[in-house]
């Protein structure tokens, strides 16, 4: 897997976080990132989540993500207009980054829960973090390859 490669609009010195959060920062792409784990893999079905992403949103969000290589795409089998993405192994390696922002949010912030959310507070509520996030991306690896072949 080759690096992206990101140039500055400054040629000066740039912070790796700042890099990170210019490619991944908006509303969007770690919510999408984070409904493939929930095994959501179809355009319709990111439309349908909580957040209620629009459609030409989440047209550039899909395309821009693809762009970095953190998703991809196969044709479904029985209609090929419909396209259903999964997470490269660099996509993947986000997971530990989408679960510190959602332990973060639950133990410093004062918010109306999802059900989602609440159910995967009680349900890594006594596991070590590495543990959790190790499990999801050897999950996602093995839905991955059963279901798309690799």
């Amino acid at each position: 897997m080759n690096k992206i490669n990101y140039t500055h609009k400054d040629t000066k010195a740039v912070c790796a976080c700042k890099v990170s959060l210019d490619l991944l920062g908006d509303s969007w792409s770690l919510i999408i990132v984070r409904d493939l784990f929930r095994g959501k893999n179809t355009f319709s079905q990111f439309l349908n989540n909580d957040e209620q992403i629009s459609s030409n949103i989440l047209v550039d969000r899909l395309k821009k993500l693809r762009a970095l290589e953190v998703i991809n795409y196969i044709k479904n089998e029985k209609d090929k207009k419909i396209k259903e993405y999964y997470l490269t192994d660099r996509g993947i390696d986000l997971y530990p980054i989408i679960f510190e922002l959602q332990f973060w949010t639950i133990n410093h912030v004062s918010f109306n829960e999802s059900e989602n959310t609440k159910a995967w507070g009680k349900s890594t509520k006594d596991q070590s973090k590495e543990n959790i996030i190790k499990a999801y991306q050897e999950n996602y690896k093995i839905i991955r390859a059963h279901k798309f072949g690799f």
